[in-house]
């Protein structure tokens, strides 16, 4: 019950035991169908270029931002969290020219700010993140992309934390390219990345591919021009791979396809919009009974991501030892957390299979006895009432 992984669906794992097959045989082929067409609704798009990239979450966040980005690019990142510090430790060892616009953690950037900053620095490239787990904010997305298209820019938008538990909507949003994850709230092994390309991104990226072509062998040796530095995360490459012509690439991994596609099903039988209000009752009521207990929520509860809560270690207990016994008595893990907020919060998942309202309340439960264990006084009984009564307010309302 931590900010992710999180327990994998059993379907999902029963999917990831079958046998594998050649990525050229036409039943695996037409599973790669499948999946593009399993994501579109996922990210909320008709982009023919949704896919998957072979790695963890990071890997399409680098994937994206390679294969978009040359060296002395301008590129603005909306930062609010340690992710978007990732993307500009990402954009620097590509050679980007970085510009951000910040927020304090626990809150997130105005459209308006993005506005200012985009007018700025006129950047060639937009990224921010979705949900921000280190610090449990959702950035607003509404407008993002129309303003980037404005201003002739791309946008960027990473999603790993919020698909499948949050809606995610590229095309009303108006965004270039998206990528996530599966071990958050679709409810999978970290190991695949779904990714979707607009048409204005994927016609960039292969104009970066087209004119690597033309380029004297001597100065891709010096670095110049405007090469996608990489291999594997090539997207042009990918794209080829995932397209009719099936362009050898690398060899797929097929037992994460497996995964992927069988968390698109689960996620698309139970319904999107079914899906986001059960995240977002699981998160309503994880915040209630964790205030039932006198702890203090952390961050804006305006922008709080619907799957992942944090919340204030109270002063005086050992948040480590409360983690521990969390682990051994219960066999429940919350998380930590990092940078400005190590060893000041807790967070807590409720996300994917573990979205469950039992599971919330065993949470709640076994954190009130842990915190009794270490001598905290807290109103004892009080958090699970109050969680079950945030579950049902919507269908009481």
């Amino acid at each position: 019950m931590g900010p992710g992984p999180i327990n994998a669906h059993p379907r999902v794992l029963r999917a990831m035991s079958a046998d594998l097959l050649g990525q050229f045989d036409p039943e695996m082929t037409g599973y790669m169908n499948q999946v593009m067409a399993l994501y579109r609704p996922i990210f909320g798009t008709r982009n023919q270029w949704t896919m998957l990239v072979d790695g963890t979450a990071r890997a399409g966040i680098e994937a994206a931002l390679v294969s978009m980005v040359a060296p002395g690019d301008v590129v603005l990142v909306v930062n609010f969290g340690r992710f978007g510090l990732l993307l500009t430790e990402i954009l620097t060892r590509i050679g980007a020219v970085i510009e951000t616009v910040d927020a304090p953690w626990g809150e997130v950037v105005p459209l308006d700010r993005v506005a200012e900053a985009i007018a700025r620095c006129h950047p060639k490239i937009v990224a921010t993140i979705h949900g921000d787990t280190s610090t449990t904010m959702a950035q607003p997305l509404d407008g993002f992309g129309e303003l980037c298209r404005q201003a002739g820019a791309l946008s960027y938008v990473d999603a790993t934390a919020t698909i499948g538990g949050m809606e995610l909507a590229a095309d009303r949003w108006g965004v270039d390219v998206v990528t996530g994850g599966l071990q958050k709230c679709l409810g999978g092994p970290s190991g695949s990345a779904p990714i979707t390309i607009s048409d204005k991104a994927a016609e960039h990226i292969g104009r970066r591919r087209h004119v690597e072509q033309g380029i004297r062998r001597d100065d891709i040796a010096d670095g110049q021009g405007p090469r996608i530095r990489s291999n594997y995360f090539d997207l042009a490459m990918v794209m080829d791979y995932w397209s009719d012509k099936r362009l050898n690439h690398h060899t797929e991994a097929t037992s994460m396809l497996y995964a992927a596609r069988e968390c698109a099903r689960i996620a698309l039988g139970e319904g999107l919009e079914a899906r986001y209000a059960r995240h977002a009752a699981a998160g309503r009521a994880m915040a209630a009974g964790l205030r039932a207990m006198g702890l203090t929520v952390f961050g804006d509860d305006a922008y709080r991501m619907t799957n992942v809560t944090g919340v204030f270690i109270p002063k005086g207990v050992d948040g480590e030892a409360v983690r521990k016994a969390m682990r051994e008595q219960f066999e429940i893990e919350i998380g930590t957390a990092f940078g400005p907020l190590q060893g000041r919060i807790w967070r807590i998942g409720a996300m994917g299979y573990n979205a469950m309202k039992h599971k919330v309340l065993l949470t709640l439960a076994a954190l009130e006895a842990c915190l009794r264990m270490e001598g905290f006084a807290l109103p004892l009984g009080d958090a699970v009432p109050a969680a079950l009564e945030a579950w049902c307010q919507d269908e009481q309302a």
